[in-house]
């Protein structure tokens, strides 16, 4: 799609509130222009519902850890569907988009979106190259220092786009840094958990790629939207913290004594 986009209009011309209204228009092609708000329409309220429901899923998942109220995870017993997980989600994201603007929410959606993908990639590294009792201090000092530089760099790179548009300076650092950084974990650590049917490939370029990516992405989306995702993400950490990791203990502690007593039960029988 983005290929045809540029291929229809000069990439300096894409109208960035409807790029291909306008980009059909452009070419001649006014009637498509409608056939693509519509389908854009249809699309965009597809998956909004889609999202509102697959959410309270999840919802429902966290209320039988107990991390928010447990009665949210209750089931209608006519449509066996978490009706009250639904409201909790659709209520909330409906008030929230109406008094919002679509601008701020799809700038607050892409960089959660994007962070969740950066950590991802670092997540996977780290399970590849770290394991419990098995990685030496040495080593997990080196797959530290070379993850933080990897960030650094993908970091640096993103900054230096925004405040140097036209600038090729600051790359002579940042890619470097990042190219030798990702060597570093492919030469200097060996992996010490190999995919036994199917793996991510060309690790660790592949994940340190995408957090460069991931990062160089974010990095345009405005401060706004990083003031915004960091209360959000304060927020939750502090419900996490105070009420969601006690709460979820407290529950596995339970889970946990009631396997024992089923198993105890399970013996005593003759």
């Amino acid at each position: 799609m983005a290929l045809c986009l540029s291929m229809m209009v000069k990439y300096t011309d894409i109208d960035p509130n409807a790029a291909y209204s306008v980009a059909f228009q452009s070419v001649g092609m006014k009637w498509a222009k409608y056939v693509v708000a519509l389908g854009a329409l249809k699309g965009m309220t597809t998956v909004l519902l889609v999202g509102a429901l697959a959410q309270a899923r999840y919802t429902t998942h966290i209320a039988r850890a107990h991390m928010i109220p447990p009665w949210f995870a209750l089931v209608h017993p006519k449509t066996g569907t978490p009706i009250y997980a639904t409201l909790l989600i659709a209520i909330p994201s409906a008030v929230i988009a109406f008094f919002s603007g679509l601008d701020v929410l799809s700038a607050l959606l892409s960089v959660s979106t994007l962070f969740i993908f950066m950590m991802m990639a670092v997540a996977l590294l780290v399970r590849r190259y770290y394991g419990r009792g098995v990685t030496t201090r040495a080593n997990q000092l080196k797959l530290t220092s070379f993850l933080l530089l990897i960030i650094a760099s993908s970091m640096g790179t993103s900054a230096y786009w925004g405040l140097k548009p036209g600038g090729w300076v600051g790359y002579t650092i940042t890619i470097p840094v990042w190219f030798l950084a990702t060597l570093g974990i492919a030469v200097l650590l060996p992996q010490e958990r190999q995919p036994k049917v199917w793996g991510v490939p060309l690790v660790p370029w592949l994940p340190s790629l995408s957090i460069a990516v991931n990062l160089f992405l974010m990095g345009s989306l405005g401060a706004a939207t990083f003031i915004r995702f960091g209360v959000c993400t304060l927020i939750m950490l502090v419900y996490y913290v105070f009420f969601g990791v006690h709460a979820t203990y407290d529950m596995a502690q339970q889970m946990k004594m009631e396997a024992t007593i089923i198993g105890e039960d399970a013996k005593a029988v003759p």
